[in-house]
């Protein structure tokens, strides 16, 4: 057996639009932002929290809070949080996308101070495809069931693991243990998670 190697995720490339491929939690995912001028065009008035829990939002250029009744409704929010995504909790393993909220003073917000705090709203697509369930190829997390190719030296990326991707997957993540040598010994390479778990057991796909 070949001597398992380790490998970080690298960051995905950005796509058009305000919903770009950022790094997330160190694994490739979509992420997207809601700026100042569609916060504030565009007051929550569905709920107590801008974009809380269980409410839904368009997707593409504008992207807002908008009832999950209607039809401009393309995901929902399954996690929030204040800050920046980076110094704060990870989105839940099977977020598709995260939504980055710039700090803005609308004509609404939940508190009557006259601001929305900066943070990240975790997103679920109403509908299929679901790109952070395991194997789906994307989604701001790497998780056990997911894929990945090399991408450079110590580096990989995740791709779907069906092959419909622009990049065929050459490893399966299986497991996710606290240190390499809970891997088991068939594991070809040590993929780096993140989490409780950080270290991922991966095989050849």
């Amino acid at each position: 057996m070949r001597r398992a190697r380790f490998a970080r995720v690298m960051c995905a490339p950005v796509l058009v639009g305000v919903l770009a491929l950022m790094g997330c939690q160190k694994s490739p995912g979509a992420s997207g932002s809601l700026n100042d001028t569609s916060a504030s065009k565009s007051p929550s008035g569905y709920g107590l929290v801008f974009l809380g829990v269980d409410e839904c939002a368009s997707r593409g250029r504008g992207s807002t809070e908008v009832p999950c009744t209607s039809e401009k409704a393309q995901a929902q929010v399954i996690a929030r949080y204040d800050g920046r995504q980076s110094e704060g909790p990870a989105c839940p393993a099977y977020t598709d996308f995260v939504l980055h909220i710039s700090e803005s003073r609308p004509a609404y917000d939940e508190d009557g101070d006259g601001a929305v705090p900066k943070g990240y709203a975790c997103m679920r697509n109403l509908e299929s495809p679901h790109p952070g369930d395991p194997g789906g190829g994307g989604g701001p997390r790497t998780i056990v069931g997911d894929c990945v190719y090399t991408a450079g030296k110590g580096e990989v990326r995740e791709t779907a693991c069906d092959g419909s991707g622009e990049n065929k997957p050459e490893f399966k993540v299986r497991s996710a243990v606290q240190n390499r040598d809970k891997c088991p010994k068939s594991t070809e390479l040590y993929v780096q998670l993140g989490g409780s778990k950080p270290v991922g057991c991966a095989v050849p796909a």
